[in-house]
C-alpha cells in the first residue's frame, strides 16, 4: 500500500487540518500518517486558540516517521511560525522527501489568520523551494505574487510568477468570485487550466486541506501532477456534492461520500 504524510494543525472539529487530510488520504487510497504541527480549538464559525509544538517535538515526529514508513508523498498545511517551518524544511531535506505538496494555509475559511507575518517570508524561503506543488488561493497568491488578482489572466500571471520566483509549480486556486471551480496550474513554464463543476454549498470548510491531500495521495500512487490534480478536484466535487450540513458556519463536506463497505453501514 502506498503512504502519505500531513504535516499541520490539528482541527478537533474534524474538517480541516490533519483530520481533514487524514479522512481525504484513506479515501483515496493510501496508507496516512501525520505530523502534527498545532492544536487548534475550532470549529465551523471560527478560532479560538492556537497551541503550537516545539519545533524540537515537531522535527521528533518526522524522524519517527521516516525512520519507520518513509512516505510517498508529504502534504504541508498550516505552519504557523518560522521556527516549525525552518524545523520541517531541515528535516525533509535531510530524510530526502518526494512528491511535496505545500498548501500555504494563510487564512481559514471562517477569516480567522492563522500564519504569522514571520512565517510567510519562512515558507517563501525555505517550504516552496522544496515542493513538487504548491496549492494558494487568490488571497494567498495574491500575498506570494505580491500582485492583485482580479481577472484569469491576472491568475496565470500570478501563478507564473510565484513558479518561477519558487521554482515549484503552482496550483492557482479559482472561487473568491473569480473562476469559481476553474484553477490554472503552471507547471515548467506552461500553463493548464482544470475546469471544476460548480456547486452551490455553502460547507466548504477545509476544502484547501482536501485539494492538497487528494493531490499528494495520488502523486504517491504514482500519478502525474496534471493526473493528480484533475483525480483531486473530481474527489472534492464529490464530496462537496454530498451536501452534508453540520455546524452553525462554513461547515465540513463529506469526504467518506463514496464509503460503502460493511463497516460504513447504518444499523436500520
Amino acid at each position: 500500500m502506498k503512504t502519505a504524510l500531513s504535516i499541520a494543525g490539528s482541527d478537533c472539529s474534524g474538517g480541516a487540518g490533519i483530520q481533514a487530510d487524514i479522512k481525504t488520504m484513506t479515501m483515496n487510497g493510501v496508507y496516512a500518517m501525520s505530523a502534527v504541527t498545532a492544536l487548534t480549538a475550532q470549529n465551523t464559525t471560527g478560532v479560538s486558540a492556537i497551541s503550537e509544538v516545539s519545533p524540537e517535538f515537531l522535527k521528533n515526529q518526522l524522524d519517527m516517521i521516516f525512520g519507520d514508513i518513509c512516505p510517498g508523498a508529504v502534504k504541508i498545511g498550516m505552519v504557523s511560525s518560522a521556527e516549525l517551518i525552518a524545523a520541517i524544511a531541515e528535516r525533509l531535506t535531510f530524510h530526502k522527501a518526494k512528491n511535496i505538496v505545500v498548501d500555504p494555509v494563510m487564512v481559514a475559511t471562517s477569516g480567522s489568520r492563522l500564519l504569522r507575518d514571520d512565517a510567510v517570508s519562512a515558507l517563501v524561503r525555505e517550504l516552496l523551494p522544496l515542493a513538487a506543488v504548491t496549492t494558494p488561493n487568490i488571497p494567498e497568491a495574491e500575498i506570494l505574487s505580491g500582485m492583485t488578482i482580479r481577472t484569469p489572466k491576472d491568475m496565470e500571471y500570478a501563478a507564473k510568477k510565484i513558479a518561477e520566483e519558487n521554482s515549484c509549480a503552482v496550483l492557482l486556486k479559482g472561487g473568491h468570485s473569480l473562476c469559481d471551480a476553474d484553477d490554472v496550474l503552471c507547471a515548467n513554464g506552461t500553463l493548464k487550466w482544470f475546469s471544476g463543476k460548480r456547486i452551490d454549498n455553502p460547507n466548504t470548510h477545509g476544502t484547501g486541506c482536501t485539494l492538497s491531500s487528494a493531490i499528494a495521495a495520488n502523486l504517491a500512487k504514482n500519478f502525474s501532477l496534471e493526473e493528480s490534480v484533475e483525480r483531486a478536484k473530481d474527489y472534492i466535487s464529490g464530496a462537496l456534492a454530498a451536501m452534508l450540513d453540520l455546524g452553525k458556519g462554513s461547515g465540513p463536506m463529506n469526504h467518506a461520500f463514496v464509503l460503502n463497505g460493511k463497516f460504513a453501514e447504518e444499523k436500520n
